[in-house]
């Protein structure tokens, strides 16, 4: 088979190699559509692994399945979450699931940009979940990214009525505007981009801000009266989207940590402000099982719409491009690699 194998940022090779095996609890998945994500461009986080297949938002048909495979069919449509905890640990027992060692150790093989992958037996058991006829494979890449978003700010404890604020207008920024919208907050995002702005817009943003000609600090205090947002969501990987983030926060209010920066970037707090105003810092790495059932709920409702997030769609074969415009294009949100 065809595996689009990463050696860099800029270094995609689409190489040959052999088909995976499967156990009698696993199912293989012939890749049909699998999503781009913002970690996929963090090559200082990547590099050290290569090569390496990635691809962790993946639709596909089930092409083959184990004979002690009982809950699905070959020709089954699914979605495959990459990672999934083991539910027993003292992580698990306190709803810590991405922090479950075994969330780590599970991953779909060889990666979601290949024609085919398999399914290790707990993904398959926890988190591999039937599309609904009426969704596609290119919707469905967006079920692991929504969960992300939606886990976010469950942790944030988003109320309706809140002022909620977006730095970054990437797929994720929209999406945590538009899952704010759909808990009853007013939405503020901005950004550098004016093309995201304007798709932000789209998605109900209530107020978008283009940092390169407006305060972002200004305007969260004039739609306010001077008081602050009370969730800051930083989606950019920018120690200045962070300290931002944290200035326009209200006293009470929460900055979501949603993006990682480069190891060797860190920025000042100041206990005493920490203590004195009991601003919260909320870090949210990835999903489990429970948001990405919530993700698909959403979809299958018509809650959310996301094909409006779909710029770009590229073959297998072109994967190497495909992320060259994730990463340059300013006219792009998610780029999706398909089958072939």
């Amino acid at each position: 088979m065809k595996a689009a194998v990463y050696y860099g940022q800029k270094d995609i090779r689409l190489e040959e190699m052999p088909v995976p095996e499967i156990g009698e609890d696993e199912i293989l998945v012939e890749m049909k559509a699998c999503g781009i994500c913002g970690s996929d461009l963090m090559d200082w986080y990547l590099k050290p692994r290569a090569p390496l297949v990635l691809g962790h938002e993946p639709a596909g048909i089930i092409a083959k399945k184990g004979s002690q495979v009982n809950n699905f069919e070959i020709g089954d449509r699914v979605f495959v979450h990459h990672h999934v905890a083991c539910l027993a640990c003292h992580y698990c027992r306190h709803g810590d699931y991405t922090l479950c060692e075994q969330f780590h150790e599970t991953n779909i093989k060889p990666g979601g940009f290949a024609q085919y992958f398999r399914v290790p037996a707990p993904n398959l058991q926890l988190d591999t979940l039937k599309i609904p006829a009426a969704l596609s494979f290119e919707e469905a890449t967006l079920i692991e990214p929504i969960s992300c978003c939606w886990r976010a700010l469950k942790k944030c404890n988003v109320q309706r009525g809140d002022l909620v604020a977006v730095i970054g207008a990437g797929t994720t920024g929209i999406i945590h505007a538009a899952l704010s919208k759909i808990l009853g907050a007013k939405t503020i995002v901005s950004d550098l981009i004016d093309f995201r702005l304007k798709a932000t817009k789209r998605f109900g943003a209530d107020v978008v801000v283009d940092a390169n000609s407006e305060d972002v600090e200004a305007v969260v205090k004039a739609e306010t009266s001077g008081i602050g947002v009370d969730v800051a969501v930083v989606t950019a990987p920018s120690l200045e989207a962070y300290r931002i983030g944290l200035r326009i926060c209200r006293k009470g209010g929460k900055l979501c940590v949603f993006a990682p920066t480069k190891p060797e970037e860190h920025f000042q707090v100041s206990p005493k402000e920490l203590f004195f105003t009991e601003v919260q810092i909320i870090p949210s790495y990835s999903t489990s099982h429970l948001e990405t059932r919530e993700a698909l709920d959403l979809l299958e409702s018509n809650r959310l719409n996301v094909k409006g997030l779909i710029t770009h769609r590229f073959k297998l074969a072109d994967t190497g491009k495909a992320f060259k415009t994730a990463l340059e294009s300013k006219d792009s949100l998610k780029v999706i690699v398909l089958g072939e």
